[in-house]
C-alpha cells in the first residue's frame, strides 16, 4: 500500500465523518424547531408581555429567523465554539457544558475501562475454558445486557449505599481519588449493559479464532498456550471487539443522563435532562451536537485503526 493510497483512504473517511456531522446538525436544529411549545414562555417565565416586547425577545435570541438563516447562523457560531446563550441560565452554552465535562468525561472513561476490561477478560476466559465457565459467562452476559441502566443504578444505590454504606449516594467528590470513589457506583451502573455486550461479542470472536486451522497448527508445533492465544487469537479477534467497543464508549456519553440524575451528579447528562424539561433549546442543541461529534469521531478513529490492528482488513481494497 502506497502513502498516496493511505492518504486518499483517510481523506475519504474524514470527509464522510464531516458530512455525517453536518447532516446530523441539520436534523438537530430542525427537530427542536418542531417541538411543541413556545420557547418565549421559558424565556419570560410566564410573565405577560406586550406584542412588541415578545417580538424583541424573539429577535434577541434569533427566534424570528427562517430555518435556513437560523441554521447557518447557529452552525457558523458552533464552528467558532459558540453554542449560543442559555434561555434559563442567561450564560454561554459552551461555558455551561465545559464546566460539567470534567465529571461526565471521567465518568464515561471510568465506565469504559470497567466495561472493556471486564468484558474482554470474561470473554477470553470463557472461550478458552469452555464448559461450565462458558455457560455461566453466557448467562451473566445475557442478564447484564438486558438490565436497564436505571434499574442497575437503583439496585446499586439500595445495596451498596443505603444498605451497606460502602459508597456515597450522591455528589462527585473533591480531588481525584475522592472523585473516583464517588463515581464508582455510577460507573458500574453505566458499564453493566456494555459489559454484557462486549462479553458476548468477545466470546464469539475468541471462540471463532480458537477453532481456526492456523491455531491448531501452531499448537501442534509445540507453541505455548499463552503465546498462541496472544499472537493468533487475541490479535485476530480485536477487530470486532474494537468496533463494538467504539460504539459502546460513544453511547456511554448519551447514557450518562440517567445515571447522573440518579446519583445527583452535576454533569452534562443531568444538564441535558433539566434543559429538556425547561425547553432550554440552545443547551439541548449544543449537547446533542457534541454527542454526535463524539460518536462520529470515536467511530471514525476505530475505522482508521482497524487495518493496523487486524491484518485481514484492507485499505482501499488493497492489502496493507
Amino acid at each position: 500500500m502506497t502513502a498516496r493510497t493511505l492518504a486518499a483512504w483517510i481523506g475519504k473517511r474524514a470527509l464522510g465523518a464531516v458530512l455525517t456531522v453536518l447532516a446530523a446538525s441539520i436534523l438537530i436544529y430542525g427537530a427542536l424547531r418542531l417541538v411543541p411549545g413556545d420557547p418565549v414562555l421559558a424565556l419570560t417565565a410566564g410573565r405577560r408581555l406586550t406584542p412588541e416586547q415578545i417580538e424583541a425577545v424573539r429577535h434577541r435570541y434569533g427566534l424570528d429567523q427562517g430555518f435556513l438563516q437560523g441554521y447557518l447562523g447557529w452552525i457558523g457560531d458552533a464552528l467558532r465554539l459558540d453554542l449560543g446563550t442559555s434561555f434559563n441560565y442567561q450564560t454561554g452554552v459552551t461555558s455551561l457544558i465545559t464546566g460539567r465535562l470534567g465529571v461526565s468525561g471521567l465518568l464515561v472513561a471510568y465506565s469504559a475501562v470497567l466495561a472493556i476490561g471486564f468484558g474482554t477478560a470474561v470473554a477470553l476466559v470463557s472461550a478458552v475454558k469452555g464448559g461450565l465457565v462458558d455457560r455461566l459467562a453466557s448467562v451473566a452476559a445475557s442478564v447484564t445486557t438486558a438490565t436497564p441502566t436505571f434499574v442497575a443504578a437503583i439496585g446499586l444505590l439500595a445495596l451498596f449505599s443505603a444498605g451497606l454504606g460502602w459508597f456515597p449516594a450522591t455528589g462527585a467528590g473533591d480531588g481525584f481519588a475522592d472523585r473516583l470513589w464517588h463515581l464508582t457506583l455510577p460507573a458500574v451502573a453505566m458499564s453493566i449493559a456494555a459489559f454484557g455486550v462486549l462479553a458476548r461479542v468477545g466470546n464469539a470472536a475468541f471462540a471463532e479464532e480458537l477453532g481456526r486451522e492456523h491455531v491448531e497448527v501452531a499448537r501442534s508445533r509445540g507453541a505455548g498456550g499463552a503465546a498462541v492465544i496472544r499472537r493468533h487469537v487475541v490479535r485476530n479477534a480485536l477487530g470486532p471487539l474494537l468496533t463494538v467497543a467504539g460504539l459502546l464508549v460513544a453511547s456511554l456519553f448519551v447514557g450518562s443522563a440517567v445515571v447522573e440524575t440518579a446519583f445527583g451528579l452535576d454533569g452534562v447528562g443531568s444538564l441535558l435532562v433539566s434543559s429538556v424539561s425547561r425547553q432550554d433549546f440552545p443547551v439541548v442543541q449544543g449537547i446533542a451536537l457534541i454527542a454526535v461529534l463524539l460518536f462520529v469521531t470515536v467511530n471514525t478513529l476505530v475505522d482508521l485503526a482497524l487495518p493496523f490492528i487486524d491484518p485481514r482488513v484492507t485499505v482501499g481494497g488493497l492489502g496493507r
